[in-house]
């Protein structure tokens, strides 16, 4: 063959693919990614909460599929959502904190006798996204909301950077907002008006997206900050409603009062971004996913019955609610009961639009599967990795020494990992070599080790979970006098 023939066959090959991929993408769902920041487990109506009322997000369950067993990536908001972005687990990324303004390491303390590793700036830009491999086959991509995977931008917490932030991760429309969250630094005065809430910012960008003309599928992902702390409302309404609902011998009655108020405000901006959904008409052709970055504040929530809470890898810190509606292809009202972690989006999401995976990119697998009411995962392990102190600091020593349940306060967290296989889950902690083993299935509340019981089980566990470490090339805590 000649070099023109050459050149010719050549311009053809990438044709047909060109031609293939919009085949896929023409037959392919929008996908609408909700993703809310510290929303735990139980805290919502279809998940057996007594009194949030959430009939918006609830919704979600109704229309499609609830998942009893969805896991966060992460147990702290950057590190999950730098692997839920690129279908890595936070040990294979080396992102397992929170971003800060700048480079350093963590604080030691006297008790402390393990050094972290220093601090995860950014998620880098080499590291392929969900939204960079969906526009590449030909989907419009956007975001809009908190971002939290860059330095805190010119003295703003949370602020976007312009190199590192949304557009250069892959998102082609993209618009920085703190919409009504107290983040936004806004003066809010107060309403008592029943049933009135100020228009979100962050919200009403997602909907005139969504309202645009799209000449191909698209992948938005909205970004909430509620309800993240400063739990503060301007909804004098809401926080009359909940103080006749929340029983007068309630544990920390006055902030779940507050945070009922939260919850009920995401609600409304959660409903007023699928009635725009909605009213564009492509409902019926459009993928939601609905996930939480990690479990509940403790100061705030009650995780119960789950053990532990944000920043700790016990079931309150990492087990999250998550639905997928797709309708004609997940049945309304449809529950499972399978462990899936947010790095499966990755794998998911691509398969949606036909496009195969190669495994040694992620640790994720697409839960396509599941969709089918009959079909189950395959038997695969769930990592987690938390290498840090928390609280940081001074705080450290003012915290509760035990992670408990039901608790109302701000726990040692120490530098630990865990793996889940099947129903068993395993912790280990970096600091003395120590162990605990956990049977989920009558165990929800991590209250029976049986590590000692079941040596065989924990050893095997151990081994799977080091193992994996190791392969990963995790970042682990040092001891104090090998770093000085």
């Amino acid at each position: 063959m000649n070099k023109l023939g050459r050149y010719r066959f050549a311009w053809m090959v990438v044709f047909f693919f060109s031609l293939q991929s919009l085949a896929f993408c023409l037959n392919s769902p929008n996908i609408l990614f909700i993703l809310v920041d510290d929303l735990a487990w139980s805290d919502l109506g279809s998940y057996g909460h007594p009194w949030h009322e959430t009939p918006r997000i609830d919704s979600l369950a109704k229309d499609g599929m609830r998942f009893t067993q969805a896991y966060a990536p992460a147990p702290i908001c950057s590190a999950s959502r730098a692997s839920i972005l690129t279908g890595k687990t936070t040990a294979r990324l080396g992102f397992e904190f929170v971003v800060k303004a700048e480079s350093g390491e963590q604080q030691i303390e006297p008790s402390q006798s393990l050094k972290a590793p220093p601090f995860t700036l950014s998620l880098p830009l080499e590291e392929t996204t969900i939204a960079e491999r969906l526009r590449d086959s030909g989907y419009e991509t956007a975001y809009f909301g908190k971002w939290h995977l860059n330095p805190h931008y010119n003295g703003v917490y949370n602020g976007w950077s312009p190199t590192e932030g949304p557009g250069q991760q892959g998102f082609d429309f993209a618009e920085e907002d703190f919409g009504t969250h107290p983040y936004s630094r806004k003066e809010l005065a107060a309403i008592d008006q029943e049933d009135r809430f100020y228009r979100d910012g962050l919200t009403d960008k997602a909907v005139n997206f969504l309202k645009r003309d799209h000449d191909s599928p698209f992948f938005l992902m909205v970004s909430h900050f509620y309800v993240h702390t400063p739990i503060e409302s301007p909804y004098t309404w809401l926080r009359k409603k909940y103080d006749a609902i929340i029983p007068e011998n309630t544990s920390r009655r006055t902030k779940r009062i507050e945070y009922a108020v939260f919850v009920e405000t995401l609600d409304h901006y959660i409903g007023q971004l699928l009635d725009g959904l909605g009213d564009t008409g492509v409902k019926d052709s459009t993928m939601v996913v609905f996930l939480s970055d990690n479990g509940g504040h403790p100061e705030f929530v009650s995780n119960k019955p789950l053990r532990g809470s944000k920043w700790n890898l016990y079931e309150g810190g990492i087990r999250v609610p998550m639905f997928v509606r797709w309708p004609g292809k997940v049945s309304g009202g449809s529950v499972n009961d399978d462990p899936v972690v947010g790095y499966d989006l990755f794998p998911t999401f691509l398969e949606v639009c036909g496009m195969n995976l190669e495994k040694e990119y992620v640790d994720g697998i697409s839960l396509l599967p599941l969709f089918k009411e009959d079909n189950k995962l395959i038997d695969r392990p769930l990592y987690w990795h938390f290498p840090y102190y928390h609280p940081e600091g001074k705080k450290f020593g003012d915290a509760m020494n035990l992670i408990g349940i039901d608790d109302f306060a701000v726990s040692q967290t120490r530098p630990h990992s865990a793996i889940r296989h099947g129903d068993y889950k395993l912790l280990y902690f970096e600091e003395d070599n120590r162990t605990e083993l956990y049977y989920l299935l009558e165990d929800l509340s991590e209250s029976d080790d049986l590590s000692r019981k079941l040596p065989i089980k924990t050893k095997a566990l151990k081994e799977s979970l080091i193992s994996y470490l190791d392969h990963a090339n995790a970042r682990r805590a040092i001891p104090r006098s090998s770093s000085q």
